[in-house]
C-alpha cells in the first residue's frame, strides 16, 4: 500500500469499525482504532464460562465473500485467515404442534421439504423464491452497495433499473401481507415472517422489500465460520494488526473534535490525539448524544423509531439434544400478537418465540463433553424504563416452560451455569441506544431512506459506520457499511 501521510481514528472496534480500518489502512491512512471494551467485535464478540464458549452476538453468517474481500485486498490469502463451512439444513424449526421442519439450502430442496411439511405446494414455494431472487437482484444495487445519500448514485443504469422496477420489489405492502397472498399455510407464512427479526422489525409493518433476506439464506446459504463466529472478529483483528493498524483497548472515546465544521481529531481521558479523518463505528444516536455535544444533531432521523432488542439467557446445558441443530427456531402460537406485544405493547409476549444456537453442534470443545453451549434468545421492546428485573424472571420461566413442552425435557434441572443479557447490558455493553440491537426499526416502507448517511454533512472529515447506519444491521451489511464509508472518504 502506498502511506498517504494522512491519520484516521476509529472509534470503536465492532466489525463495521475493524473493517473500516481495513479498508482505510489500505488506502494508506495510519489508523487507529479505539475501544472503550477490553476487547474488540462488539455484539460480535465472546465469553467463557465453566468450560462453556459463547458467541454473544449475531449467529448466523451470511455472504461470507465480504469477509474473503477485505482478506485479499490485504493483499493476503483468506484461508490463511478465515475458514467457514456451509450448513445444511441452516435451520431446524419447531412447532407446538410436533410439526419439525429443517430448513435445507437451495430453492428446490427447501420447497421439497416445506410443501412435505405444510399445506403450499412445492411449485408455488419455489415460484416466490425465484421472486425474492429477482427483488435481491433489483435492490441490492440500489440499497446495499451505494450511499443512498449522493444523488449521482441515483444516476447508474442498474438503479435507474430498480426505480423503475419498483412495483416489483414490495415497497407497497407489508411481509406478511405479501406472504399471506403467496402462501396458504400459516406455518409457511410464520417461517418467511421471521426474517423481519433479522433487522429488529414487525413483519405485520415492515414494507415487503424485507423478503429478500429469505433468498439471502435459503438460495445463496449460510455458513458456519470454522471457530465460532467470533473467528470472524479476531480473523480480521490479526489481519488488521498484520497490515500495521493500531488498537487502544479500554480506551473510551470522550469527544470527537470538531474546529470550523472541521474534524480536529478525538479526545480520550489521558489527552487529545489529532486525525485528518474520523469514523464512528459507535451507534449514531449516541455518536451525537455522547461525542458531538456542541454539534447540531439530525433529530429527524435520529427520533425515528429503535428496533426491538432481546433477552439472551447462556445456558451451559448437560446434555446433548440429538434433535437440535446449530440454529434451532421455537415458534409462538400466535406470531401476530407477539410482534404487537413487542411494539406496541413495549413488554414480552407470554409465548415467545424462541431461537436456540447451539455452536457446540460443529465445534465440541466449546462445551464439556456430552454437553451444549445454548444460547437462547428471545424478542423484546427496546429499553423505554421497563421493570426488566421482573420481565426477566417471567421470561425465563416463559422459556423453559415452552422448550420443556416441545422438547419433552426439564430445561431447568440440565442448566449447569447461566450468565443473562437484557437490553440494559445490551446498551451498556455496545453503546446501542437504548438498547435496540439493530438501531432503527424498518417498520414503515422509508425505513431504508431514514438511515443516517454514512458521512456528516455539516463537518468535513466525519464519517459513520455499522448496523445504525446505512445500509443497516447485520454482518453482511456492517461489512457493506465499511465499504461505503471509506469508498466516500475524499
Amino acid at each position: 500500500m502506498k502511506e498517504n501521510n494522512k491519520s484516521c481514528a476509529i472509534v470503536g472496534a465492532g466489525i463495521s469499525g475493524i473493517a473500516a480500518a481495513i479498508r482505510m489502512r489500505n488506502k494508506g491512512y495510519a489508523v487507529t482504532v479505539f475501544e472503550s471494551n477490553s476487547f474488540p467485535g462488539g455484539k460480535l464478540s465472546t465469553e467463557t464460562i465453566n468450560g462453556y464458549r459463547f458467541d454473544m452476538g449475531p449467529s448466523v453468517f451470511t455472504m461470507p465473500e465480504y469477509v474473503d474481500e477485505l482478506i485479499a485486498l490485504s493483499g493476503k490469502n483468506p484461508r490463511d485467515y478465515f475458514n467457514y463451512i456451509p450448513l445444511d439444513p441452516v435451520y431446524k424449526y419447531f412447532f407446538e404442534d410436533g410439526t419439525e421442519i429443517d430448513a435445507f439450502h437451495g430453492k428446490e430442496k427447501y420447497a421439497a421439504e416445506m410443501a412435505a411439511k405444510t399445506k403450499d405446494k412445492k411449485e408455488d414455494i419455489v415460484r416466490y423464491l425465484r421472486k425474492t431472487e429477482e427483488m435481491y437482484d433489483l435492490t441490492a444495487e440500489v440499497f446495499l452497495h451505494n450511499s443512498l445519500h449522493k444523488f449521482k448514485n441515483f444516476l447508474t443504469k442498474s438503479v435507474v433499473k430498480g426505480l423503475l422496477n419498483i412495483g416489483k420489489i414490495g415497497a407497497f405492502d407489508t411481509m406478511n401481507g405479501a406472504n399471506q397472498k403467496a402462501f396458504k399455510d400459516e406455518k409457511m407464512i410464520q417461517i418467511i415472517n421471521r426474517y423481519a427479526t433479522y433487522n429488529g422489525s414487525s413483519p405485520y409493518l415492515a414494507p415487503a422489500t424485507l423478503n429478500v433476506i429469505s433468498h439471502l439464506e435459503i438460495e445463496k446459504g449460510a455458513y458456519y465460520p470454522v471457530g465460532g463466529m467470533f473467528s470472524i472478529t479476531s480473523s480480521l483483528v490479526k489481519l488488521a494488526t498484520d497490515i500495521g493498524v493500531t488498537f487502544c483497548f479500554s480506551t473510551p472515546v470522550r469527544e470527537i473534535l470538531v474546529e470550523n465544521k472541521k474534524i480536529k481529531g478525538i479526545r480520550t481521558d489521558n489527552e487529545n490525539h489529532m486525525f485528518d479523518v474520523v469514523i464512528s463505528n459507535m451507534d449514531v444516536f449516541n455518536s451525537y448524544s455522547k461525542l458531538l455535544p456542541t454539534i447540531k444533531k439530525p433529530m429527524k432521523l435520529l427520533s425515528q423509531p429503535k428496533s426491538s432488542s432481546g433477552i439472551i439467557f447462556y445456558w451451559g446445558i448437560k446434555h446433548n439434544f440429538q434433535n437440535l441443530g446449530l440454529h434451532n427456531i421455537f415458534f409462538s402460537e400466535s406470531y401476530e400478537e407477539e410482534f404487537d406485544t413487542i411494539f406496541s405493547k413495549k413488554t414480552i409476549f407470554n409465548d415467545p418465540t424462541i431461537y436456540v444456537n447451539i455452536t457446540s453442534k460443529y465445534s465440541p470443545a466449546d462445551a464439556p463433553e456430552g454437553c451444549e453451549n445454548w444460547f437462547t434468545f428471545i424478542n423484546t421492546p427496546n429499553n423505554s424504563g421497563q421493570n426488566w428485573e421482573q420481565l426477566v424472571n417471567e421470561a425465563r420461566e416463559h422459556t423453559i416452560k415452552k422448550l420443556n413442552r416441545i422438547l419433552k425435557t426439564d430445561i431447568r434441572s440440565l442448566i449447569a451455569c447461566e450468565l443473562v443479557f437484557d437490553p440494559r447490558v445490551i446498551e451498556s455493553r455496545t453503546s446501542s441506544a437504548f438498547g435496540a440491537i439493530y438501531g432503527n426499526a424498518s417498520n414503515n416502507k422509508f425505513s431504508a431512506f431514514l438511515r443516517h448517511p454514512n458521512f456528516s454533512k455539516e463537518i468535513d472529515g466525519l464519517y459513520f459506520c455499522g448496523g445504525s447506519v446505512h445500509p443497516g444491521p447485520s454482518i453482511p451489511l456492517c461489512l457493506l457499511s465499511a465499504k461505503i464509508t471509506t469508498e466516500l472518504v475524499k
